[in-house]
C-alpha cells in the first residue's frame, strides 16, 4: 500500500476560523495577533504564564507544565507513568519522524501528562494534555496514562482533574487509537462508582475522541472562554450539511447556551473555582 500526503482543501464557508490559535510564536516571545480581536500582542501583554488577551479575554494554548504551576499547590506535583512512551506500534510511515517532532516541540515525551497534586489543600489526581504534541491527540500511552491515572485515584478514594485540549484520535495508531475511548471510560465509570469525583476543564479545541470519551463522562464538565469544543469541527459539518454554521457555532459559550456543559471559568479563577468544587464534594483536607 502506498501512503500519499495530500492537502486539506480549503473551505469558502469557514470564513474567520481559518486562522489556528496558539501558534509557538507565544513561546518565543514573538508579537503576535490576537486571533479573536486581531490585536497585536506581545508575550508581556499576555500576562506571563495565562496567556489571556488584556482587550478581548482570549485564551491562547499554553502548554501542560504552565497549567500545572497555574492549578497545583507549590511543590506538591509528583508526576507518574512518565517512562511510557509512544512507539510505532503498525508501522505507519513517517510516524517515529513525527514522534521526534512532538518531543523537540513540545518538550514532552506524550501528549498528556499525568500525576498527583494538592490543589487547594486537596489531594487529587490531575492530568493535563498537552497541545504541541501532536495537537493533544490521543495514542495508545495517551490512553494508558490517562486510564493508571483513574485507577489510582479509585483505590485511594481520590478526584480526578483533568484538562483536556486535543484534536481526536491519532490516526498514526489506527484501531488502537480508538480503542483508548472504550479503555479510559470504563476506568471513568470504576472510578465513578466508586463515589469518587471528577471534573475536567475543556480548553481549546477539545474534539474527537477525546469530546467522544473522557472530556464529556466528568460530574462537572467546564471550559475555558471561547475554546472550541465537539466531535467533528464546525468545517467538517459546514461541509458536510453545505451551509453555514452559526458565528460561534461550538465555542463554549454556544455549548453553555445548549447545556453541553456546565460553567465557563477563566484561567485566573480556575484554581479558587476549582478548590470550592472540592471543597463540597469531597472530603476535608485534614
Amino acid at each position: 500500500m502506498i501512503f500519499k500526503k495530500f492537502k486539506q482543501p480549503e473551505n469558502p464557508l469557514e470564513g474567520h476560523r481559518s486562522q489556528k490559535p496558539g501558534t509557538n510564536e507565544i513561546l518565543q516571545g514573538l508579537p503576535i495577533s490576537c486571533v479573536k480581536c486581531s490585536k497585536t500582542l506581545t508575550l508581556d501583554e499576555l500576562g506571563g504564564e495565562l496567556h489571556i488577551c488584556p482587550y478581548c479575554g482570549y485564551h491562547f494554548k499554553i502548554n501542560a507544565r504552565q497549567r500545572i504551576h497555574i492549578i497545583a499547590d507549590p511543590d506538591t506535583f509528583f508526576e507518574t507513568d512518565k517512562e511510557l512512551v509512544p512507539y510505532n506500534v503498525i508501522d505507519f510511515p513517517e510516524y517515529d519522524e513525527k514522534l521526534e517532532a512532538a518531543r523537540l516541540q513540545s518538550a514532552e515525551s506524550e501528549s498528556v501528562v499525568c500525576g498527583e497534586c494538592e490543589i487547594g489543600g486537596h489531594k487529587t489526581l490531575l492530568f493535563v494534555m498537552d497541545p504541541y504534541f501532536m495537537m493533544g491527540s490521543m495514542g495508545s500511552v495517551t490512553g494508558e496514562k490517562i486510564t493508571r491515572t483513574f485507577e489510582r485515584a479509585t483505590e485511594k478514594g481520590l478526584p480526578v482533574i483533568g484538562f483536556t485540549v486535543s484534536g481526536g484520535a491519532r490516526m498514526q495508531e489506527g484501531i488502537i487509537s480508538l480503542m483508548q475511548m472504550a479503555k479510559t471510560s470504563g476506568a471513568i465509570k470504576r472510578h465513578s462508582d466508586s463515589g469518587n469525583l471528577f471534573i475536567c476543564m475543556l480548553t481549546d479545541p477539545t474534539t474527537g475522541g477525546i469530546t467522544a470519551s473522557v472530556a464529556m463522562e466528568a460530574d462537572i464538565i467546564l471550559a475555558e472562554p471561547y475554546a472550541l469544543i465537539g466531535f467533528a469541527g464546525p468545517r467538517v459539518i459546514e461541509q458536510a450539511i453545505r451551509k453555514k454554521l452559526p458565528r460561534d457555532f461550538q465555542r463554549a459559550e454556544f455549548q453553555l447556551e445548549h447545556g453541553f456543559i456546565d460553567n465557563i471559568v477563566g484561567r485566573k479563577r480556575q484554581k479558587r473555582y476549582i478548590t470550592q468544587l472540592l471543597q463540597m464534594h469531597t472530603r476535608q483536607p485534614q
